[in-house]
């Protein structure tokens, strides 16, 4: 028998219920904090393509600028 197997074994029913409950709180807790982590990523990938977009517009608007200045300089 593995050490695994041999120390439940010798755990008694009750000890193994405790451990089951504590197991099962343990899964319910990483179950909520699962779901919070999925909410926070979708608000983060939200926001992320929001300022995607603003990155994109003012970069936009930054080579027209360049783009009218340079029509507007002299020939040398």
């Amino acid at each position: 028998m593995s050490d695994y197997t041999e120390e439940f074994s010798d755990l008694g029913v009750e000890e193994l219920e405790v451990r089951l409950i504590e197991l099962v709180r343990l899964c319910e807790h990483l179950k909520a904090e699962n779901i919070r982590l999925r909410a926070k990523q979708a608000v983060l990938l939200s926001e992320r393509s929001e300022l995607v977009d603003k990155n994109e517009l003012a970069r936009a608007r930054v080579e027209n600028i360049l783009s009218r200045l340079k029509e507007t300089e002299p020939e040398v």
